[in-house]
């Protein structure tokens, strides 16, 4: 049966891509045009409703705790715990509307997505190319700047320990919000491993848990309040994962 489920994944995930292709063009052309609205109202519709749509086909159910902590007036930081390749479908259709991610090069690779992340406002990174990772944080700094959200993984990768953990938060993607006073929003997301890499690269139902802690302010910390920032954040995604 997983392995049945995760044909119908992959088939559902390409195939609603394919029969919305017009849709991407209409949305593309927009964006070539400066139409950000339409941009906006299409990513806005059609992505969210693609990741429930994975969620579905796979018998994954989601809930959400914390919604109302989300500032309303003004661009935040989403800073996530990293577990499984679940991760985006599950924050692009649990959080209030679906935001750019800082995700790995390997992605801008695969055909349709990577123009649906582009539209969306996704930034690629090379990890191992430190100049081109400083080139991707200043692109996503430059996103919040103009008044969007944005995710991040700080782990840089999924973490593969037991469930209830965390690799390292690394400093360098909390410049995106000190550098731009944007608030820090803690999110832990509890139980995505076991739908996909704890089954051996296998899908399979399951329930996970997405929690959404109350902002941290950024602006006017001081050198100090930084340097632990990512700790701090890090420390309670850990205790909201127990």
């Amino acid at each position: 049966m997983s392995i049945l489920r995760t044909i119908a994944m992959f088939i559902y995930l390409f195939g609603y891509m394919i029969l919305h292709y017009s849709i991407l063009r209409r949305a593309e052309r927009a964006a070539a045009a400066g139409d950000t609205a339409t941009v906006e109202q299409i990513v806005n519709q059609h992505i969210p409703r693609w990741s429930r749509g994975i969620l579905k086909v796979t018998g994954v159910s989601l809930s959400v705790e914390g919604l109302e902590n989300i500032p309303k007036d003004r661009p935040c930081v989403f800073v996530a715990n990293h577990r499984s390749y679940y991760d985006i479908p599950l924050l692009l259709a649990g959080l209030e509307k679906p935001h750019g991610i800082l995700a790995k090069e390997e992605l801008e690779k695969i055909p349709l997505l990577n123009r649906w992340m582009k539209l969306l406002g996704c930034v690629f990174v090379q990890r191992d190319d430190v100049r081109a990772s400083v080139r991707a944080l200043n692109d996503a700094t430059a996103i919040v700047e103009g008044g969007r959200s944005f995710v991040i993984f700080p782990e840089g990768t999924r973490y593969k320990g037991e469930e209830g953990g965390a690799g390292e938060f690394k400093a360098g993607a909390f410049r995106i919000a000190v550098k731009t006073g944007a608030p820090v929003v803690p999110v832990a997301v509890t139980g995505a491993r076991a739908l996909f890499e704890a089954n051996g690269n296998r899908c399979r139902p399951g329930s996970v848990r997405i929690k959404i802690m109350s902002p941290i302010q950024t602006a006017g910390m001081s050198k100090a309040e930084q340097k632990q920032l990512p700790d701090a954040v890090r420390q309670s995604i850990l205790a909201a994962l127990k």
